[in-house]
């Protein structure tokens, strides 16, 4: 038997960090583990991806874009929340 007894867990491609402060604020983006920029928006993100070849289809898909710190809809710093 050649298959490995554990399950596969990857990672994806693209990882967006959770929101950094600035005006506007940001959000790192790392693509096969290494940081390309950084995002103000969603668009941001699939021109990064796109630079690297990456054609993104569902944003949603964990497997293709893991979202640190949020989801594809927070841009903003939350201070104080409970």
């Amino acid at each position: 038997m050649t298959e490995v007894a554990s399950p596969h867990i990857g990672s994806p491609r693209i990882m967006v960090l959770g929101v950094q402060p600035g005006n506007p604020p940001f959000r790192i983006v790392e693509i096969d583990g290494e940081v390309v920029g950084e995002a103000k928006t969603v668009t941001d993100v699939l021109s990064a991806a796109a630079a690297s070849g990456i054609v993104v289809h569902d944003l949603d898909d964990p497997d293709v874009v893991r979202w640190v710190g949020g989801d594809k809809f927070t841009w903003t710093l939350h201070w104080g929340r409970t």
